[in-house]
């Protein structure tokens, strides 16, 4: 759904009129009250496109190269999704970062993405970087993210045995959940209130310390209840991830990484 009007979901692009700027079209996306940018090309077809931030109103003036109706336009944390109702060169993406310190947006496509890391070349880890994690007051025996720069802080939170803090306030919260307690959870029903609350965080998770099949090994004769409630609530509540991460080890490493790209994304979007 388009968080827009319904008389402004259409994608325009036009020739800039300034004719001293090095971006020679304009781009106007019917997003934050009109969001206007300037583009080195028109479409991202073999390269990704460096585009800048306009400060300015879009300019009606401006000739009009294209105007295509929209299906999707969302912003979700450093990047704006874009599906064009149209049959080819539909889908594309704006992430928003820094290039030599500056603000800059690529305009991508999933092929131009794919060119920038010829190979699929796969990163070396990278540390979060310093995180303020908030621990519940009743979370007992849990995570303690030895060995990475994390600051602990104990306090009771809304939603959530863990969640990241920017500013003073939670950004993203985990539920942690062994395989016995998930299933207590989805047969007392406690499990619905828990996704209830993280739905109401921007970015919320429950981690299973345990491997999707072992839940029906739980309760004999019950795990195809079991599995089938947990389907529900995750149908119910599909802004809360849902990740078996196989062992307490990787729950604890997945959350530590959920929460760092949580704070990135966080920090990229403001």
């Amino acid at each position: 759904m388009l968080p827009v009007s319904q008389g402004l979901t259409r994608f325009r692009v036009a020739r800039n009129p300034d004719p001293e700027s090095r971006l020679p079209y304009l781009i106007w996306l019917p997003i934050e009250g009109g969001l206007v940018l300037k583009a080195r090309e028109t479409w991202p077809r073999a390269n990704r496109v460096f585009c800048a931030q306009d400060a300015t109103s879009w300019d009606e003036t401006a000739p009009l190269l294209e105007e295509v109706p929209i299906l999707l336009c969302r912003r979700r944390g450093a990047a704006i999704d874009l599906v064009l109702d149209r049959p080819s060169m539909s889908r594309c993406q704006f992430v928003f970062t820094e290039a030599c310190g500056r603000p800059a947006i690529w305009w991508q496509t999933q092929k131009t993405a794919q060119a920038a890391n010829p190979g699929a070349r796969i990163p070396r880890g990278r540390a979060a970087g310093q995180l303020t994690v908030a621990i519940d007051t009743r979370e007992k025996y849990g995570w303690k993210f030895a060995g990475r720069q994390v600051a602990i802080e104990r306090r009771a939170l809304p939603a959530g045995d863990y969640g990241v803090v920017v500013g003073g306030s939670v950004v993203a919260a985990i539920e942690r959940k062994t395989l016995e307690n998930l299933a207590t959870s989805l047969s007392d029903g406690g499990l619905a209130f828990q996704m209830q609350r993280l739905a109401e965080v921007a970015r919320a998770a429950v981690v299973v310390e345990g491997d999707y099949p072992d839940l029906f090994r739980t309760q004999p004769g019950r795990g195809s209840w079991l599995a089938d409630m947990l389907g529900r609530l995750a149908v119910r509540y599909p802004e809360v991830a849902v990740v078996f991460a196989g062992s307490r080890r990787f729950a604890e490493e997945w959350a530590y990484r959920f929460l760092g790209a949580a704070v990135a994304d966080r920090i990229g979007s403001a």
